[in-house]
């Protein structure tokens, strides 16, 4: 293990590239170059699916040219939540601000750079099941309103090692706890991983050790909305992609293990309006929060339920949302409260910029353009309507009795992934923001994935049943 780590580390630190940074909107001739310059062999044009899955079109380098001027037509019929056979032929529009190239590629036979694309109907429209395209019409909305939604997720995630077949032990891959040091075995993967994400442009804030045994974060800066979701699909890329190569498994899974700890994917959030932050008043001196913060967060703390689905999309999401082990399942804010729901980072006195709210309960399996964008929409709709926000709790709710949480208005998420897509389905909201198609191309992929679930037998239930019966 160790000895393939040390080479790994090698590997990685060699190929650092030499590249010059491209501008803030590189235009078809500045990306030639730099492939030329680079050497570049092959360019995968990325999309996504509804799940969030990468998926891709690899052209020769010396293709780019003309992809750039007329694209570059795909088979969308076999793609999760795309079209049916009868309307498989779309094309993918490359955003020329996503290029980068792949780190990691170096060390291989082929150089590899990636951009993100835009996903078209042949008549020139953009796909209205394209996640991509879902976030962008949020974004649309908060524009009309004047708002910039900037964001900063903190991922978590957990690295397996592999036995000597290649298949995955069942335990964590180190014994470390919280900010550890001397019983960290991840720390120079980690700064491998952070290396490759400077490679592809994002901007690493922090690193270090979870609380559970490998288990491990990497925050990058906070950003634009749609600049955030399209590093989310990269930071997860490297990541994995950093691990493997190190003969590790990096995953994503919320509660991959019994016991300890789960995944989060708590998201810092503001609004900016005029460039001053919007979330920000100084008038207020308990929580330096504007009534526009106020109306965001009341909206998110009243649909929830409705996101649930989305922002915690798999069976074992709810295997994380559980008391006593530190992820929210009350619907609640506070400042200093872990348990609650949404939580008010402490204000430092004249960063009035970084006045935020951090929500608490997605995790990192999501597909981040359909999570930001139904964060967005929430929160937008509880400034629409001047929602009024709850009092806030600074008590541990987890010490609170039923008879407390139903005398203090505390609701909680919902329970499971059947129940959550019961809210979602109900949901105009949700409705609204998907757009007719990709809502129910979303329910029938998720409402598949709990039949499958509900229908299965598990190991606990031959354990549990065989012989007692």
């Amino acid at each position: 293990m160790f000895s393939v780590i040390k080479v790994d580390f090698v590997l990685f630190f060699n190929f650092v590239s030499m590249y010059k940074k491209l501008s803030d909107n590189p235009n078809k001739e500045e990306i030639l170059d730099l492939v030329k310059k680079e050497q570049v062999d092959f360019v995968n044009i990325q999309f996504t699916d509804l799940y969030g899955v990468i998926k891709a079109v690899t052209i020769p380098a010396e293709k780019l040219g003309a992809v750039i001027d007329d694209n570059v037509w795909f088979d969308g019929s076999s793609i999760l939540g795309f079209s049916r056979i009868c309307e498989s032929d779309m094309f993918l529009k490359p955003d020329l601000k996503t290029f980068a190239i792949l780190p990691w590629s170096r060390s291989d036979k082929a150089v590899t750079a990636r951009i993100i694309g835009d996903v078209y109907m042949p008549d020139g429209k953009p796909f209205e099941g394209d996640p991509r395209y879902v976030l962008k019409r949020a974004v649309a909305e908060a524009d009309k309103l004047g708002y910039k939604y900037f964001i900063g997720p903190e991922f978590e995630f957990f690295l397996f090692a592999r036995d000597e077949r290649g298949k995955l032990k069942p335990l964590p891959h180190d014994e470390g706890g919280y900010f550890d040091q001397t019983t960290d075995m991840a720390a120079g993967i980690r700064q491998a991983m952070a290396q490759n994400m400077k490679e592809v442009g994002l901007e690493v804030e922090a690193l270090h050790h979870e609380v559970a045994p490998g288990q491990h974060e990497i925050g990058i800066r906070f950003q634009e909305v749609l600049e955030m979701a399209d590093c989310a699909i990269t930071l997860r890329l490297v990541i994995k992609e950093t691990a493997a190569r190190m003969g590790l498994h990096a995953t994503f899974m919320p509660k991959p293990v019994f016991g300890i700890n789960g995944s989060g994917m708590h998201v810092h959030q503001s609004l900016f309006k005029d460039g001053k932050n919007a979330f920000f008043d100084e008038k207020d001196q308990q929580y330096h929060l504007s009534e526009v913060a106020r109306q965001f967060m009341a909206g998110q703390l009243r649909h929830v339920r409705e996101m649930n689905a989305v922002i915690n999309p798999t069976v074992n999401s709810y295997k994380r949302l559980v008391p006593g082990y530190e992820a929210p399942v009350y619907i609640a804010w506070g400042s200093r409260n872990r348990s609650a729901l949404i939580r008010i980072p402490r204000y430092t006195e004249g960063k009035t910029q970084a006045a935020r709210c951090e929500l608490r309960c997605p995790d990192p399996s999501c597909n981040p353009y359909l999570a930001y964008a139904v964060m967005l929409a929430t929160g937008l709709e509880g400034i629409k309507g001047q929602y009024k926000i709850t009092a806030p709790v600074e008590e541990n709710i987890y010490h609170y009795s039923e008879h407390e949480l139903d005398e203090k208005g505390i609701g909680k998420l919902v329970g499971s992934l059947g129940e959550a897509l019961d809210e979602f389905k109900r949901s105009e909201l949700m409705r609204r923001v998907f757009g007719e198609h990709t809502f129910r191309e979303y329910l029938a992929a998720k409402s598949a994935e709990w039949d499958a679930f509900r229908l299965s037998v598990s190991p606990w239930e031959k354990e549990r049943y065989m012989e007692l019966f």
